[in-house]
């Protein structure tokens, strides 16, 4: 009934701290119904907050679960899924006047892709028109890439291919640089047999003939953002071809380009796109207008040799040290990586041949030409295969470079090579028969 002074240490309050024991009864009681009920309701917020926690993991759970699947679905598409649709109108095949990428087998492999379902089903079908959207991203910003292999009918009619993974490895690197999808090489491999097994009477039979090969790669995102795409589509067509340039190879005749550039550090030049051939078919017509072939692609103010039309460029000569070599220039990021060119070097090495992979400008091989230095010329490509120089107009003088009738003894003998392994004259790994 007395106010109590809580201060333990105050003396003058000491009397009034006695308390009856019926008042310390009630007090301890309350006490303890307190700490009662704040247990019970401890316990309520620990269940909650238990419940809580499970609410979230579940939550959590499901993006990640979701994320899995998507990775798994956008991983490759797959062989075993493969559909195929064989055609009950197939076309007169042509006997004669190839051409090069004119006519189109009976059959095209065709894989979709999307960003919410991954790849779909491969389908082999009747060669057919697409239909696109105008405002397709493939069509306006030049998302699409491709690439260029043959099938080879040998000697002993089996069908071959040549160094097949190459040009799978360099599509994934176009795909790559495009930001689209990435796939299995292996699995691609594998549907591309199956559309060559349903045409293989399309590849023509005889030395300079094959079958081109066509992979490519596009955008179907019908979007005019400037973005990833959504959709697209990895597709694949067959030609039955000739010589790229003629039955025969004829040496060509080459005019160096001083004004445009065909690539340049930090762009695209290393990867097979659209995009890199398009620009250059205004000076292969002013090259015409010389009385030129093709194309010699230079770059920087040293006018380094590069490439020649759509082609790697090599030449053989003895350098300032007076050693011989075969020089091509280096894989810096402007030089496309061909399949041609990486069998020119391993063809050259294995017989011993110095190979010198580096950038030479026009100065140089004026000099070697002056001090007969310089002893052939030639391009290589899946197209055209090897393609000799015999001159080069170069500041509106014209370089005469040693060159036979038909290509100088080494492009010759790395001609005939490439030829008996594509034929099967020449067993060998490079040129897989078809399975």
């Amino acid at each position: 009934r007395e106010s109590v002074c809580v201060r333990a240490s105050c003396v003058s309050c000491t009397p009034a701290l006695a308390i009856s024991p019926v008042t310390c009864f009630f007090a301890i009681l309350a006490l303890l119904v307190f700490v009662l009920q704040s247990s019970r309701m401890s316990h309520q917020v620990l269940r909650h907050a238990s419940r809580a926690r499970a609410a979230m993991r579940t939550v959590m759970r499901v993006p990640a679960a979701r994320c899995v699947a998507t990775h798994a679905a956008t991983s490759s598409f797959q062989y075993q899924d493969l559909e195929t649709e064989v055609t009950t109108s197939p076309k007169t095949k042509p006997t004669e006047n190839l051409g090069f990428g004119k006519h189109f087998t009976d059959h095209m492999l065709t894989i979709r892709h999307n960003a919410t379902d991954g790849w779909g089903s491969p389908q082999i079908k009747p060669f057919a028109n697409f239909s696109m959207p105008p405002g397709c991203s493939a069509l306006h910003y030049a998302i699409q890439c491709f690439e260029g292999m043959k099938a080879f009918r040998g000697d002993d009619g089996q069908v071959r291919l040549f160094r097949p993974e190459h040009n799978y490895r360099r599509l994934a690197k176009s795909f790559a640089r495009l930001t689209l999808p990435p796939f299995d090489q292996q699995e691609f491999h594998k549907c591309l047999t199956m559309l060559l097994r349903v045409d293989e009477a399309w590849v023509p039979t005889g030395r300079g003939l094959s079958l081109y090969i066509r992979p490519t790669g596009i955008s179907t995102d019908p979007s005019l953002g400037v973005s990833p795409p959504s959709s697209s589509m990895l597709y694949v067509i067959m030609s039955p071809v000739a010589g790229y340039y003629s039955s025969k190879p004829q040496p060509v005749k080459l005019f160096a380009d001083t004004e445009h550039v065909r690539a340049w550090p930090g762009g695209t030049g290393d990867a097979k796109l659209g995009a890199n051939y398009a620009p250059g078919i205004l000076p292969q017509l002013q090259a015409k207008a010389k009385g030129c072939d093709q194309i010699l692609w230079l770059f920087g103010p040293e006018h380094h040799l590069t490439e020649v039309g759509t082609m790697n460029l090599f030449f053989d000569w003895t350098n300032e040290q007076g050693k011989r070599e075969l020089c091509t220039a280096p894989l810096d990021g402007t030089i496309l990586e061909g399949v041609t060119r990486q069998s020119v070097i391993d063809l050259a090495e294995q017989e011993g041949i110095v190979v010198s992979q580096k950038f030479v400008g026009m100065k140089d091989i004026v000099s070697a030409l002056n001090d007969g230095r310089l002893h052939e010329m030639f391009g290589s490509g899946t197209a055209a295969s090897i393609s000799p120089v015999r001159e080069i107009l170069y500041n509106g003088d014209v370089l005469d470079i040693p060159c036979g009738e038909s290509g100088g003894p080494l492009a010759t003998h790395i001609k005939t090579t490439l030829d008996d392994i594509q034929y099967g004259a020449i067993p060998h790994e490079w040129a897989p028969i078809l399975e």
